[in-house]
């Protein structure tokens, strides 16, 4: 088993210290659905909320979210972020709405954390926005898809 990298020898949480690290591009996508009714699934659709553009809204409260992660994560290195997007992709036939928030930078620690944070971030929003019609909304299978850079390289992983 690896060594935690998170905490030093007396067993104290500390920030890892990535000095020595070099500057690589590091890009993770992380995904998440959010299952509806077809009510809201309809709304969405046709732009018909009364809070406004559901997906615009959530995906700028996504990329909102990313660049405020180290805020978040007591852990994380605040990091300028060269590239985030978040689209989304819409199956009427399951009432389901997947977000997939993909971030980009060229630093010595990677974005995993900032994907995986817009990403619930952006399906949060759905259902505030929604949560009005409905309350019975499911988010599910958040997960990191694909990361590349740093010492550990390329990762993929589709649920």
């Amino acid at each position: 088993m690896s060594k935690l990298t998170h905490f030093n020898e007396a067993g104290e949480a500390v920030m890892v210290d990535v000095t020595e690290k070099p500057v690589t591009e590091r890009i993770a996508i992380a995904k998440g659905n959010i299952h509806v009714n077809s009510e809201i699934m309809a709304q969405i659709k046709a732009g018909s909320n009364k809070k406004g553009d559901v997906l615009g809204v959530s995906r700028l409260a996504g990329i909102m979210a990313v660049k405020k992660t180290s805020d978040l994560i007591p852990l994380c290195h605040p990091l300028f972020i060269s590239e985030c997007r978040i689209d989304f992709e819409l199956d009427f036939e399951q009432h389901m709405i997947q977000a997939i928030c993909t971030v980009k930078v060229d630093h010595k620690t990677g974005v995993e954390m900032e994907a995986l944070t817009g990403v619930n971030v952006a399906l949060l929003t759905i259902y505030d926005m929604c949560k009005a019609m409905c309350k019975k909304m499911t988010i599910t299978d958040v997960h990191l898809a694909y990361k590349s850079g740093g010492k550990s390289g390329e990762f993929s992983y589709e649920k």
